[in-house]
């Protein structure tokens, strides 16, 4: 079976967010002030093949603890579809 994974990694929200804060000076430049908040993230998109929809979490849930996010500094959440 054919899966499609569409995955969020975001910053921990008690850590700050150094590109999230550059963004927010920028659009205060532009004239943007209403903004409140930016915080920068990655989505990544997998496609994957397993036998069934619990291995393909179980491969999603390893590619993301080990190598998509930095689990101290980041958290992630994600979508399985299958195609």
């Amino acid at each position: 079976m054919k899966f499609t994974a569409e995955i969020d990694v975001m910053p921990r929200p008690e850590l700050l967010d150094p590109q999230g804060k550059a963004v927010l000076l920028g659009l205060e430049h532009l004239g943007l002030d209403q903004i409140g908040n930016v915080r920068i993230g990655k989505h990544i998109t997998l496609q994957l093949e397993a036998e069934n929809e619990e291995i393909a979490r179980e491969k999603v849930e390893k590619a993301c603890s080990k190598l998509l996010a930095n689990l101290i500094m980041e958290s992630y959440t994600y979508a399985l579809e299958q195609q």
